[in-house]
């Protein structure tokens, strides 16, 4: 019988296993988990389930995944009885395939919403986890498993004078519910990455004003959207198994991967592969052209060349080209946004594009936004496209204690490490998705890589639980390991060289390192099926 923890008054809950989050991750794990027979909780701050898709539900939040990849592929049913309205479907849509997922398989009772978990702390003599929410539960668990996203953990407090502004200031990341009539306003959007692009591209032609506050140009790539109707939801629904086969094993884990070599197409071949994988309208430009622009640099500069002569066509400004094409870094080194007639909104009237490179924000001001010199641009709404924590950000935002009162928060601080983004070494119990180190931190189409990190997870319990065990932590020498693994496949490619949050140069002070593995997505696997097939090595139970 297991000790329970002094309450002090408040509740106590006692489980197997308690999952943070009820996304993606968070649904499949809790489905397998239950399949063991366990008894697990999911925990999540939101009221209802989706992650991501109940968080961004900002003006033109849509996939940039094709629909048909991103759902589970554990259970053709499941799969086929869903239909997706198009190739790339919006927020409201996504949020209702995420109830029909939880709802289908009954996950309901076993989440609970509007709590957040505040501090997590192991008890080695007991060789468990004591949890807190902000409602005052405690709850008493031998697993923590967190599927708390990777851009779950918004920077929002970015600007000195936030809290001065007259009108009305959002993250995207914390969009409100009900909806915000935007006519007649003067909105002010503050970054151009892949949010702030689908947000300005889709309110311009409904506000009096839009100014759009430019640091860090994006290459950008036209989305076709086609619609799907019966013809189509059963072309790709026949491709279930095919799907199911290979997605895990691809580069990133989209249906398309990298064919053909640079050195072995002529030039005439490489410019016919560039525009007929450019006419895709979807990401199969940036992750199934030629891989070498990743390490090569020259190749790099010819097909951002190549990028940018499309968009020189579209913007035909010079100051607009100079303003929203980047020069600096290389195509594919940052996350690249698909968009639909972004650069066209630029030429409308009511639209300005404000640099702040080298003239900075300063501040919010109650009027709006105050430049660093001394320009004031009034406004009605400030929409802060600022991007994320990412990787760190959810779980560091939380108090976790491992071993002998250790500081995940800290660790973080010093130096970004984990073990295959599954463990951390000080930490037993505690298993991840969606953190550094592994390609669910940003390189990879999401529900690919977390339907095989909570399989392994699950795999792995499934394991203790035949074999007797009850505390599994990864030891120093196998997470040294893998770290260094991981930063050899990093550092050669040129995303190490480029400053952007997939190196956590967005958050002040957070340690430098590629965030999410490269090595690929079937690599990946590999590696993580070698370890289980090989009875867990580097990974110490008792």
């Amino acid at each position: 019988m297991t000790e329970p923890i002094p309450s002090n008054g408040s509740t106590t809950r006692t489980l197997d296993a308690l999952i943070i989050g009820a996304g993606v991750a968070g649904l499949y794990q809790l489905h397998q988990l239950r399949q063991l027979d366990l008894k697990v909780r999911v925990y999540d701050a939101a009221s209802d389930v989706g992650g991501t898709w109940y968080w961004n539900r900002y003006p033109g939040a849509k996939f940039d995944s094709e629909a048909y990849i991103y759902q589970y592929l554990f259970d053709k049913s499941l799969y086929t009885d869903w239909t997706w309205s198009s190739k790339f479907p919006g927020q409201p849509e996504i949020e209702r395939w995420m109830h029909y997922v939880t709802d289908r398989l009954a996950l309901r009772p076993d989440i609970q919403f509007n709590t957040r978990i505040t501090r997590a702390e192991w008890d080695d003599s007991r060789g468990r986890w004591r949890v807190s929410t902000d409602t005052g539960e405690q709850i008493d668990t031998q697993y923590l498993i967190t599927c708390a996203g990777m851009l779950s953990a918004p920077m929002e407090k970015v600007f000195e004078g936030q809290e001065s502004f007259a009108g009305r200031i959002f993250h995207t990341g914390r969009w409100p519910h009900q909806p915000l009539d935007l006519r007649e306003q003067r909105v002010g959007v503050v970054g151009i990455g892949a949010t702030g692009i689908q947000v300005i591209q889709t309110i311009a032609d409904q506000v009096k004003q839009l100014k759009v506050f430019i640091r860090t140009p994006q290459y950008v790539l036209p989305m076709k959207n086609p619609s799907y109707g019966e013809r189509e939801a059963a072309a790709y629904k026949a491709r279930f198994e095919e799907l199911r086969d290979t997605l895990p094993h691809s580069f990133t884990g989209f249906e398309y991967d990298f064919t053909r070599q640079w050195a072995t197409d002529t030039p005439e071949q490489r410019r016919a592969w560039l525009e007929e994988v450019h006419a895709d309208g979807s990401l199969k430009l940036w992750l199934a052209s030629y891989a070498e622009m990743f390490f090569d640099e020259q190749i790099s500069e010819e097909i951002s060349e190549f990028v940018r002569e499309k968009m020189r066509q579209r913007l035909k400004d010079p100051r607009l080209c100079e303003l929203l094409i980047p020069q600096d870094y290389g195509f594919g080194t940052h996350r690249v946004p698909l968009e639909t007639n972004y650069l066209e909104v630029y030429h409308r009237p009511n639209v300005e594009a404000v640099s702040v490179k080298a003239n900075p924000i300063a501040r919010i001001v109650p009027q709006g936004i105050q430049l660093a010199d001394g320009t004031v641009h009034e406004l009605d709404v400030i929409v802060l496209a600022t991007g994320f924590d990412a990787g760190t950000g959810a779980l560091t935002r939380i108090d976790i204690r491992g071993r002998g009162g250790r500081s995940l928060r800290d660790d973080w601080f010093t130096d970004i490490r984990t073990t295959m983004g599954l463990a951390k070494h000080g930490y037993p119990n505690l298993l991840t998705t969606a953190v550094p180190l592994a390609p669910s931190a940003a390189l990879c189409n999401m529900t690919t890589c977390l339907q095989q990190q909570t399989e392994w997870i699950t795999g792995l319990v499934g394991h203790m639980r035949r074999h007797g065990k009850r505390v599994v932590e990864p030891t120093a020498a196998a997470e040294a390991a893998w770290v260094r693994h991981h930063d050899e496949t990093a550092n050669a490619t040129l995303i190490s060289k480029t400053t952007s949050w997939y190196v956590g140069s967005n958050v002040p002070g957070k340690p430098r390192r590629v965030l999410s593995y490269t090595g690929g997505v079937g690599d990946y696997k590999r590696r993580c099926d070698e370890v289980a097939r090989d009875g867990y090595p580097g990974f110490e139970m008792h």
